[in-house]
């Protein structure tokens, strides 16, 4: 059950939850956001800055705690990145409630936004649970969410694909190449670091440090394992063949 410290009114409402809450055994997300902060807290620091979040977010802690009720969590949201990750940096100083960081926005600037202040904070060990919030499926949020993670090294299930920005060197459609493997690797449960690069000459070298990789060059394709060679196909079949040493490799 998510409140809503600036709509959900006052004391008696927010103890009227905590008891109906409490007799289910349903958790309580307190959801500051920086559009809804409560009339008391926005007069008093005039706009919604992360010391204001932060008020709003301890003072429904002592609410629920004075009623009993200790199964929450608290996040943050504001539309700034800045002021995100000073809230939750100052309220993880003061408090050790669990807490979930969540950002919004539309897919491609929601993921931007989220990407930017969840890794500065889980690098910092701040955030026990993650929402990307977007103007979209929630799928979308789901798989992003899921993408932070993995490019964080937090969750290493999926593999984590990396691939060359292309240089002078390049003499294929490396971007049709480096789609492809990322569709074909959709579903793929095996933490690896698999690269596509665009030039067999130093590609292999360069990605040395993936499990696996292709590397373009004329005609065909090179297949690599952690740097070294390892067969020569065809430019037609050569995500096929990546994908056969990736269901392979142990």
């Amino acid at each position: 059950m998510r409140i809503n410290p600036g709509n959900i009114g006052d004391r008696e409402k927010i103890r009227q939850v905590a008891e109906a809450c409490g007799r289910a055994g349903v958790p309580i997300r307190i959801g500051v956001n920086s559009g809804s902060l409560e009339k008391k807290i926005l007069q008093q620091y005039g706009r919604p800055t992360a010391d204001a979040l932060v008020e709003s977010a301890l003072w429904n802690i002592q609410l629920l705690e004075e009623w009993g009720f200790r199964d929450y969590l608290v996040a943050i949201k504001s539309s700034d990145v800045f002021t995100t990750v000073e809230a939750y940096r100052k309220i993880a100083a003061r408090t050790d409630c669990p807490l979930g960081v969540t950002e919004a926005g539309t897919p491609r600037m929601g993921t931007i936004k989220s990407a930017a202040a969840f890794g500065a904070l889980l690098a910092d060990g701040i955030g026990d649970t993650l929402r990307v919030s977007l103007t979209a499926d929630p799928v979308e949020e789901v798989r992003a969410a899921r993408d932070i993670l993995e490019a964080l090294g937090l969750d290493r299930r999926r593999p984590i694909l990396v691939s060359c920005p292309t240089c002078g060197r390049c003499g294929v459609d490396l971007f049709s190449v480096a789609k492809e493997v990322e569709e074909a690797l959709e579903g793929v449960e095996k933490p690896l670091t698999v690269a596509v690069m665009g030039c067999a000459v130093n590609g292999p070298g360069e990605a040395r440090e993936a499990d696996l990789g292709i590397a373009g060059g004329a005609g065909e394709f090179l297949i690599f394992r952690r740097g070294v060679p390892v067969r020569k196909v065809p430019q037609e079949g050569a995500v096929a063949a990546l994908m056969q040493e990736i269901e392979a490799f142990e």
